[in-house]
C-alpha cells in the first residue's frame, strides 16, 4: 500500500535539455527587452511629433471658400511659426475660438484703400493681385482709407465677395498674438502637394 502512494522521482534533465531551456529563457528575456524598448521609442517619437506639429508646424484643414481659388474646402495645409510676415503671405490666426486663413494685405502703419470695383491700394499703390478671381469691395464697414494700427496686420480672403476679414470691424486687424503661423505647404489633395503659391 505504501509503495503505491510513493511518487516516482522526476527524471534528471540531460545537458542538452538544460542548454535548450537556457536558450529559450534567454530569448524570452531578450524579446521582452526589445519589445519594451521599441514601445518606449515609439512613445517618445510620437510625443516629439505631436509637440512639433502643435508648436512649430501646425497642420490645418480648410473650411469654407473664402480663400478660393488658392485654397479650397477640404485642403490640408501646414503652417510654420514666424514673425517675419510680408504682403501676400497667407496666414492662419485665431478668431472667436476658430482658426481663420487669410492673406496679408498690409502691415503696421500702412494705409489701405479699396475702390468700388474691389481694387486694393496700399500706401496709394495699387496691388497686383493675380490670385484674386473676383475683385469686390465685399463686406466692408470700416472707413477707407484705413491706417493699420501698430503691431497688427490687415488681412483679406482671396474670394473677396464672400470673405469676412479686416474690411469688417467685427474681425478687424490681426495682432501678432493671434497668428498661428504662415501657410507654406499643401499636404492634401495629393495631386496638389507642394509649396503654396
Amino acid at each position: 500500500m505504501e509503495e503505491k502512494n510513493k511518487k516516482s522521482p522526476k527524471p534528471i534533465p540531460t545537458v542538452s535539455e538544460l542548454e535548450s531551456e537556457l536558450k529559450r529563457e534567454k530569448y524570452r528575456i531578450t524579446y521582452g527587452r526589445t519589445v519594451r524598448s521599441t514601445i518606449y521609442a515609439l512613445v517618445i517619437v510620437a510625443a516629439a511629433a505631436v509637440l512639433v506639429a502643435v508648436l512649430l508646424l501646425p497642420v490645418l484643414q480648410i473650411y469654407g471658400g473664402s480663400m478660393s481659388p488658392c485654397l479650397e474646402e477640404g485642403n490640408i495645409v501646414m503652417s510654420v511659426k514666424t514673425s517675419n510676415l510680408k504682403q501676400g503671405d497667407v496666414i492662419a490666426f485665431y478668431y472667436n475660438n476658430k482658426i481663420l486663413i487669410k492673406r496679408v494685405i498690409a502691415g503696421p502703419g500702412e494705409w489701405v484703400d479699396i475702390d468700388e470695383d474691389g481694387n486694393v491700394y496700399v500706401n496709394q499703390e495699387k496691388l497686383d493681385e493675380s490670385y484674386v478671381k473676383d475683385p469686390s469691395l465685399g463686406d466692408c464697414n470700416i472707413e477707407l482709407p484705413y491706417q493699420v494700427p501698430d503691431e497688427r496686420y490687415f488681412v483679406m480672403g482671396d474670394h473677396r465677395s464672400v470673405s469676412v476679414d479686416s474690411r469688417n470691424s467685427s474681425v478687424g486687424c490681426v495682432t501678432k498674438d493671434q497668428i498661428v503661423g504662415k501657410i507654406v505647404f499643401r499636404i492634401w489633395p495629393l495631386n496638389e502637394l507642394g509649396r503654396l503659391k
